[in-house]
Formats: structure tokens, sequence, C-alpha cells
């Protein structure tokens, strides 16, 4: 599906307040043709976000639709994934002009009446694609039996710390190298990125890990290598049980641990300490060893909001700290991930022969 999105981010866009327009605009660029927020009208996405080139940021949903899109995707993923209020007239105006909608909220569009009826009037599809499968059972351990491919997951000491931007970098970097690699999306961002995936934080709970598991065996069914998108923290008390049930479905060989230098607390909950990087390592690390060692491979830091200067300095500090190959896989090049996680598949694949 190749659809153009007008993306909605009336008031929120930005670095960190508009994640899924942000990853839409970062790896399918193609796909957008402008941006609506009336606070940022007149500029590009480069301007806003550092990156996205000459994608325009509009004032109106009218002024959108001269640019001819098919397509309204909601580009923020707020904390309890709400619409808000001041959006619904917006969405509402869009199916009268026959854009179809897509959504990663909680708040399921096409379950709302007045947005149903429109959709039906109009003849126009609503997309939530943070609703999960009806057919979802619980994990049983089937990827450690089943799978040859090398399956890595990455991890962080935060929510919103990126954790599908670090797993997407290096999907590209492996891909250069000639591997087969698969990412398997769990959060709705990844999802319109890559076209298929389950969103893990809408799942009942007894069933995350299954979803993880699915997730798992479906990406590698043609991968050599499967990079599983990482949500939440182990340390975070409101996003822990997703982070375990994809740690415990996936089962992967080894993770990457995710973080940002600048962040010391946990996001919304500045009395929470984020431990030292060695020992957030080995809890993860501790974690999953009953059921399949795996260890912490690499780090990958976030350092968009350091200087030059000190995003080096923090990536040869944590190197230094953790022992591992350490890098920001967006702002420099993830060969140092990259490199471990094949290194760790050619040992595999040369015991298997």
């Amino acid at each position: 599906m190749s659809p153009r999105f007008l993306i909605l981010a009336e008031e929120s866009f930005g670095p960190m307040t508009s994640k899924t327009a942000n990853g839409v605009i970062r790896y399918t660029p193609e796909n957008v043709v402008a941006v609506l927020d009336s606070s940022f009208a007149g500029r590009t996405a480069q301007d806003v976000l550092g990156f996205g080139g000459a994608i325009p940021v509009v004032p109106t949903l009218e002024v959108g639709l001269a640019l001819e899109p098919d397509a309204l995707l909601i580009g923020i993923a707020p904390q309890g994934g709400k619409l808000p209020d001041a959006w619904r007239q917006i969405i509402a105006d869009a199916i009268r002009h026959r854009l179809d909608v897509w959504s990663g909220l909680h708040t399921f569009v096409g379950d709302d009446p007045e947005f149903a009826r429109l959709a039906r009037e109009h003849r126009v599809t609503i997309r939530d694609v943070r609703k999960p499968p009806a057919d979802l059972g619980v994990a049983t351990g089937r990827v450690a039996r089943e799978v040859d491919a090398t399956v890595i997951l990455t991890v962080g000491s935060d929510c919103n710390i990126g954790k599908m931007t670090a797993a997407l970098q290096i999907r590209d970097g492996l891909k250069r190298r000639g591997s087969r690699v698969a990412f398997a999306g769990t959060g709705q961002t990844g999802i319109f990125i890559e076209g298929w995936g389950i969103a893990v934080d809408a799942v009942v709970a007894d069933f995350i890990a299954g979803a993880a598991e699915r997730l798992t065996l479906d990406a590698a069914k043609a991968a050599d290598i499967v990079l599983v998108e990482g949500q939440g923290s182990i340390i975070h008390p409101g996003y822990s049980g997703v982070t375990y049930g994809l740690m415990h479905g996936t089962l992967p060989h080894a993770m990457v641990m995710c973080a940002q230098p600048s962040r010391t607390t946990i996001n919304n909950n500045p009395w929470l300490r984020i431990p030292p990087m060695p020992e957030l390592i080995d809890l993860h690390e501790r974690v999953l060893a009953p059921l399949r060692p795996a260890p912490v491979i690499a780090v990958a830091l976030n350092t968009f909001d350091l200087p030059d200067a000190a995003a080096r300095d923090a990536i040869a500090r944590t190197a230094d700290e953790t022992g591992l190959p350490t890098t920001d896989p967006v702002r420099y090049d993830p060969a140092p991930v990259v490199d471990a996680i094949h290194e760790l598949h050619e040992r595999r694949a040369a015991v298997a022969r």
C-alpha cells in the first residue's frame, strides 16, 4: 500500500511530542504530503524536527487537501492514547472529504458512532492499527524450539527512548551488509512504517507474550535475523508489563540496550532514578536467564539533545562502563551495533553447520 498521508499533529508537532508523525516522516517520507499544525505553519519538517526535508507544515485541513492526500494519519502517541477533543472536527471534515483515517490511538476511531457513520456515508476506511487480533493465545516458548533465525530485542532504560528507531537503523545497516533481516513492529508507529505488526500495549495482559511470540515466528519465516521493536521498560511503573511480555514471548538470543544519556529519571515519574547502565544491563539479563540466556551485546544511545562533543563523550563513557559496542545509530554510524549482531549471527550459524 502507498498512501498519501496528511499527518494530523495540531499543536503537537515536535521532536518529543509527535512520535508517530516523526517515525513515519523519517522512514517513509515518500508517503507524506504534509503535516497539519497551525503553530508551525509555513515551516517544513526539516525546520521542526531536523529531518524530513521539504515536507510542508500546513495551517488547516483545507490547505492540506490541495496537496491531494488520500489519508489522514493521527500523528501522536500520547500517554493513555486518547483522542484530543479539539481534533474531532478535523477528523470529521477529513472523512467528509473522502480521506481514509489511520490511527494508532487506544481510542479506536472506528468505534466512535459519529466517525463510523460518516465513514459509511462517504465510503472511506478507518484503520485502527492498535486493535489487536481476536485470536491471540498465550506464549508457550515456541521461539526457543522452532526459530533458527537470530532474534534480537531492543530494550530500554525508559519509555520513548528510541527503541523502535534504533531497531530500524540497525535493520538498515544489516540490509546494507546483505543480511536477510526482518523488523517486527510492536507499536503503532512501527506498524505504520513496516506495514504489519501487533501493538502489544493494547493486548490483554495474558496474551502479550503470545502476541510477541506470534510476531517473532512470523518475522522469522523469511529472515535470518529478526529485530523486535521494544516497548516500555522493566523499571517503568506504568509500562513494565508490556516489556516483560515482549521479553518472554520473543525469547531473544540477545538484546540491545537503548538509553538517553541526558535522562536521569523515569518519564513522568521524577521520583524514580534510572540505575547506572551496568546495573540496568545486569537486571535485564537476569530477567531472561531462567528462560533463555540473552546477553546485552551492544548499547544504542539517543543523544539528539546533546552537542556533538557531549554526545561523543557519552558514547565513549558508556562503552568504557559496559565494555560493549556503543553508538548513537541515528546521529552516527550504526556499525558498532550492527557488527555485534552480525558477529553473533555468524557464530550461531557456524555452530549450526
